[in-house]
């Protein structure tokens, strides 16, 4: 039983360790090496790891990984792998390196943890870098790169060499030492560049001189497809398109390739163009899964879409063709037989009728067609059709154009000349062909005349617009048709009244041309014009010889003409005939001009000129009615203007309104002065050429002898007035220019005195004034007794004793002075307090007169004084005021 025992240990153990792969030893559970396998994708810059995984728990394991580069195993990445528990299955890791792999050595080992137990490290698996031999090596090597991305560049030298430098488009970067001499560089934010080639310089150079150069490129990665989209135009085929949001430039070497799945089929992939792709409608499948793939070096996107096959149905249109008439025309074109069966529905729109839409679904035939009408007669129409299933997609428009049939009438219109000496008439018939509709060139044949008198028909042909017939006096009916390739066109008629028909003449008409030089024309409707209406006139106006044009209006009342078909500054007249049953009628005549011009025709002027010693009489001769004239003439000016100044003010012009008056008078000029006179013919856009006549005014002999005899006459009316008065004039004419009796001047002396009083009066300044402290002690007499006494002192006494005292040293006697003044008055101001003291100055301004005896003048100057007293002191009738008056000789 022991041995049994043993037996079925050893069983279990031997299980144990071929089904799990692990060993348990009495002191624990000891878990085998990790076997793994490596691969590196260097495009990529990538490397995978891959082992196979087994559990033999239900838990699950935790794989440490270590990355390590060069020979030494440098450790540069760790990380810890969980795997999920289950089945025996491969399991793989994938670490992209910053460094190209070809740089440097890159190796990677794992062990594995299950529950508590470790297992012991794998081996290193070694990617080998790249070994230079004689020459340096830099990597990455014609390589797409992404854009905006950052990537490592390194040298690899041969044994032994060192790396100088590397730089990268011209520019030199700081190395960074890898192992073994190896150098690389790091360059951020990788842009493309702007040549037609997408590729960077990179350059490595060593110490012993040698340079390597290489080449990478530079391009963005695919991106996701956007409105995608699939229509089938048979329901046999079907079409996908898309857009991308960033178009691949030329020559980039980051080759996209699109490939569009079924994703409910078991259809293989299908390759695409780059913005669409068609295949093959799967038979009986009506809803589609699919999904387009773009692809390159760096990455992929997808984009989904689903779809039901029979809403997607673009119909195209095959074969269209038109059927035209005159004012007609049918339109068929024809589809897919296998969209027949379908609900199909077209539309038709003809430019410029609009569109019309119809159902097509003709199981029978392919063929579907569209009446058009009411068309206009040789017009070119573009016409187009597209068709929808169940009106969900419509189709593209197939386009044509087609030309209605031609329809051709004749303008006809007559002259009629009476023969001399004869009953006989001369008829010339003119014609216009009108095309309705937007003429083509026609081939007219020829035209075919045919004319009915008196019962008698007869016939001519013309290859021309016009033909020329003699007929009689009597009422002639005349038809002409245009000859063509198809066929006639519409007949013409025109009836040639009787010649005993007379016609009055209507009022002619002014008419004014347009803004643009064109004429507006208007006339009022006659109910007995039954068959419209011809408006005649003359190519070149009024001018002979008359090469006649006509025209028939097609309102009844109204034709408008271009300016491009008149000359400006000839006048044109526009005869309006109504179309009755026994011919036409003249209605109204109307002249204009399509453009007035001012340079007409100067007037004649009549000499001699009459005129007087103040006005003027111009007269002349002129014919405003004239045809000829350049405009019509609506009046006259008259300029006056005196020879050698300007022009007369507010009487240089005269304008005279009527163009029929040729004579004018002009008032208000100087006598006997030469005027020049010039008379012009106004127009709407002027006056035109002037005439011009000099002459001189007469002498007014009148107002000469009248301006002589006035001054005479009123000398004598003073004589007679004042010969009674002669002795009271004689007695002031003597006080005025004879001297006093007594007084002696000499003239010498008198000069003399003049001048040295005007050298006086200019040494004369202002100064500043000198006064006195004068105290006088006395009584106080009232304010009115000082008044009257002070009065009395300077009307009776001129000179004072005071100032005769005073002036005693200087003159042996008082000069007598005769003095006029105007006294400044000072307001006493007796309202005052009565602690407060008032003193009053007031001076006086003298002028005095010389006096006989005296050489020059003395040199005084007067002031007065008035005393100070206080209020309370001096009542109203108390206070006295005490004049004084100094005198001083330095003055």
């Amino acid at each position: 039983m022991i041995n049994v025992r043993k037996s079925f240990f050893s069983l279990f153990g031997l299980y144990l360790i071929f089904s799990n792969g692990e060993c348990c030893i009495d002191d624990g559970c000891y878990l085998p090496k990790p076997n793994i396998t490596l691969k590196a994708i260097n495009d990529k810059q990538t490397l995978v790891v891959s082992w196979l995984v087994k559990h033999s728990s239900f838990g699950g394991d935790i794989y440490e990984i270590e990355l390590s580069r060069t020979e030494q195993h440098t450790v540069i990445y760790t990380t810890n792998v969980s795997v999920s528990p289950g089945g025996s299955a491969e399991y793989t890791w994938t670490w992209i390196s910053d460094l190209p792999l070809e740089c440097v050595d890159h190796s990677v080992r794992m062990r594995y943890y299950n529950q508590s137990v470790q297992s012991p490290w794998s081996n290193w698996i070694t990617n080998s870098g790249v070994k230079a031999n004689d020459k340096s090596q830099i990597f990455p090597s014609s390589r797409v790169l992404r854009q905006g991305s950052s990537a490592m560049f390194c040298c690899i030298p041969p044994t032994g060499v060192n790396v100088k430098r590397m730089t990268f488009r011209n520019k030199e970067y700081r190395l960074l030492s890898i192992e073994g001499g190896v150098k690389a560089i790091t360059v951020n934010n990788l842009t493309i560049p702007k040549g037609i080639i997408k590729h960077l310089i990179l350059s490595c150079d060593d110490a012993t001189g040698e340079s390597v150069h290489v080449s990478n490129y530079i391009s963005f990665p695919p991106q996701k497809p956007r409105n995608l989209s699939c229509v089938t135009f048979d329901m046999v085929s079907v079409t996908c398109t898309w857009n991308s949001p960033r178009k691949q430039l030329p020559f980039d070497r980051n080759v996209q390739i699109y490939t569009l799945h079924i994703e409910n089929s078991d259809k293989a992939p299908f390759t695409c163009e780059q913005s669409s792709c068609t295949f093959p409608a799967v038979p009986h499948q009506q809803d589609y899964n699919i999904s387009v793939w773009v692809k390159d070096k760096l990455g992929e996107e997808m984009e989904r879409y689903s779809f039901n096959i029979s809403d997607r149905v673009f119909p195209v249109v095959k074969s269209l063709r038109v059927n035209r008439g005159v004012t007609g025309a049918t339109v068929s074109w024809s589809m897919q037989e296998s969209l027949t069966h379908m609900n199909l529905i077209c539309q038709v729109a003809t430019v410029p009728l609009g569109t019309m839409e119809l159902r097509c679904n003709n199981i029978m035939s392919s063929f579907c067609d569209a009446k058009l009408e009411h068309l206009v007669p040789n017009t070119k129409y573009n016409v187009r059709v597209r068709c929808t299933v169940n009106g969900r997609l419509w189709g593209e428009w197939a386009e044509g154009s087609f030309t209605t049939d031609l329809l051709v009438s004749l303008d006809l219109w007559r002259r009629i000349q009476p023969l001399s000496n004869s009953r006989t008439r001369q008829v010339t018939l003119m014609w216009k062909p009108r095309i309705a509709g937007t003429a083509a060139t026609i081939n007219i044949q020829e035209y075919t005349v045919q004319w009915s008198q008196e019962g008698q028909t007869e016939s001519k042909n013309s290859s021309v617009g016009q033909a020329v017939m003699s007929i009689g006096p009597g009422k002639c009916d005349f038809t002409v048709q245009a000859v063509l390739p198809s066929g006639t066109s519409i007949p013409a008629n025109i009836t040639i009244p009787p010649a005993e028909h007379k016609e009055n003449l209507p009022v002619q008409k002014r008419l004014d041309s347009t803004s643009e030089g064109g004429f507006n024309l208007t006339w009022e409707e006659q109910s007995t014009a039954t068959c419209g209406y011809v408006v005649e006139w003359c190519m070149l106006g009024n001018a002979v010889p008359c090469t006649l044009q006509w025209n028939v209006p097609e309102e009844n009342n109204a034709l408008f003409l271009h300016a491009s078909e008149f000359q400006a500054g000839n006048r044109y007249t526009f005869y309006i005939y109504g179309c009755t049953d026994n011919g036409h009628r003249l209605l109204e005549m109307q002249t204009g001009y399509s453009q007035e011009l001012k340079s007409v025709q100067r007037p004649s002027l009549v000499e001699p000129v009459q005129s007087t010693s103040s006005s003027v009489t111009l007269e002349w001769h002129y014919n405003e009615d004239d045809p000829a004239q350049p405009a019509f003439i609506m009046g006259y000016l008259v300029t006056v203007q005196e020879v050698g100044s300007v022009l007369l003010p507010d009487r240089s012009n005269v304008s005279v309104a009527d163009p029929h008056m040729k004579f004018v008078t002009i008032e208000g000029l100087k006598e006997n002065t030469e005027y020049t006179c010039s008379v012009s013919a106004l127009t709407k856009e002027g006056p035109g050429l002037p005439a011009s006549i000099t002459f001189r005014t007469k002498i007014n002999y009148s107002s000469l002898i009248l301006k002589v005899l006035t001054p005479i006459f009123l000398l004598m009316g003073c004589t007679v007035l004042l010969w009674s008065q002669v002795k009271i004039v004689r007695s002031g004419l003597k006080e005025i220019f004879i001297y006093p009796a007594g007084m002696n001047i000499k003239t010498p002396e008198f000069e003399g005195f003049l001048h040295e009083t005007d050298q006086w009066l200019q040494s004369q300044k202002p100064e500043e004034c000198i006064s006195c402290d004068i105290e006088i002690l006395n009584g106080r007499p009232s304010l009115n007794e000082i008044t009257a006494l002070r009065d009395s002192e300077l009307m009776n006494e001129p000179c004072s004793p005071s100032l005769q005292s005073s002036l005693s040293s200087s003159s042996p006697s008082c000069m007598l002075l005769e003095a006029n003044y105007c006294p400044q008055l000072a307001t006493l101001p007796w309202d005052r307090p009565a602690s407060q003291q008032v003193t009053s100055l007031m001076n006086r301004s003298y002028l005095y007169t010389l006096k006989e005896g005296y050489s020059e003048p003395p040199k005084v100057v007067f002031s007065e004084t008035k005393s100070s007293f206080e209020a309370s002191d001096c009542p109203l009738e108390s206070c006295g005021v005490i004049y004084g008056y100094i005198a001083n000789d330095s003055l």
